[in-house]
């Protein structure tokens, strides 16, 4: 293992953020596997650091490929993680909004760009991302269809589920994005948390990443037996909204299927107590996102199923 500092930050105020990768073998740049860009992706630096851990051992004991390189990146933004902040603590800005980064523009923009640039040229790429709104994801691996790669790659992973994005315009500066364009075939990996420790879902995330490095030949390893991955269009999936703002009540569980009329939470006036509104699925299928903030605005999607 060997451990290299890819992006430097000085600051007046704080100690020199230093953005380490850890890689793994030497050779051709096969795979790369990128952890917290957000402040608040503690589940996400997690997982890359049981990663570490698992790829040390294998390196120990010769189960890395001959003339590969694997390289984790734990954490980018540590700047914003110490204080307790999701994005840029000086400016409030998101880094995976700034990709693929100027190394003359903003300071989010000079760090996507030093980091980028350390990330391009790998065969495959698997960022370790999270959702906008708080709550728990089903794991699962997402692509975005750009054209360049093949979604049927997703079954290496051996989740569940495989989802394919058709990108909107503001995906177009995101790392998974600019990854492919760069003709690195990119995956998102989804676990259930995001700010809290999940030690199922980071097992499950480890177990489904070195599948798909050990199907691509890149280590000898042996993990329990995954999925048959279900690839599943983005289009094919239904978010379900609350029609009510006040505290939010779920009553399903990720994971669980679901009928049309089953009731998937109630929000209920948070001064009075009554129940303003029940949320219902208005579609069959399994539910895999469940909003967990106890408070909720009107119109905020507090489910998403896979039809």
């Amino acid at each position: 293992m060997r451990k290299e500092i890819l992006y430097s930050l000085r600051s007046p105020y704080r100690e020199q953020l230093d953005i380490i990768g850890y890689k793994f073998g030497s050779g051709k740049k096969l795979a790369a596997i990128v952890g917290a860009l957000r402040g608040n992706e503690i589940q996400q630096m997690y997982v890359c650091s049981r990663m570490i851990a698992e790829l040390k051992t294998l390196e120990e004991k010769h189960c890395i490929t001959d003339g590969i390189e694997i390289m984790v990146v734990p954490c980018v933004n540590c700047y914003s993680m110490n204080i307790g902040k999701r994005f840029w603590a000086m400016d409030n800005t998101d880094i995976n909004r700034m990709f693929p980064g100027y190394d003359q523009g903003e300071t989010t923009q000079r760090i996507a760009d030093g980091i980028f640039r350390n990330l391009q040229g790998y065969e495959y790429g698997m960022q370790l991302a999270s959702f906008y709104q708080q709550g728990n994801f089903l794991p699962h691996v997402k692509m975005m269809d750009t054209g360049f790669t093949d979604p049927k790659l997703m079954q290496k992973f051996g989740l569940q589920f495989g989802i394919i994005r058709v990108p909107r315009p503001y995906d177009t500066t995101t790392l998974n994005y600019n990854w492919q364009v760069w003709e690195t075939k990119a995956f998102s990996v989804y676990t259930n948390s995001t700010d809290t420790i999940d030690e199922e879902s980071a097992d499950e995330a480890v177990c489904a990443m070195l599948r798909f490095l050990g199907s691509v030949g890149a280590l000898i390893v042996n993990v329990r037996p995954g999925y048959n991955t279900l690839i599943v269009h983005e289009a094919n999936t239904f978010n379900v909204q609350s029609e009510s703002a006040g505290i939010y009540i779920g009553a399903v569980k990720i994971g669980k299927t679901v009928a049309v009329g089953d009731l998937l939470g109630k929000v209920t006036d948070p001064f009075e107590g009554t129940v303003k509104a029940e949320v219902r699925s208005p579609v069959p299928g399994i539910v895999y996102f469940e909003y967990k903030s106890p408070l909720i605005s009107e119109k905020t999607v507090c489910c998403k199923i896979i039809r």
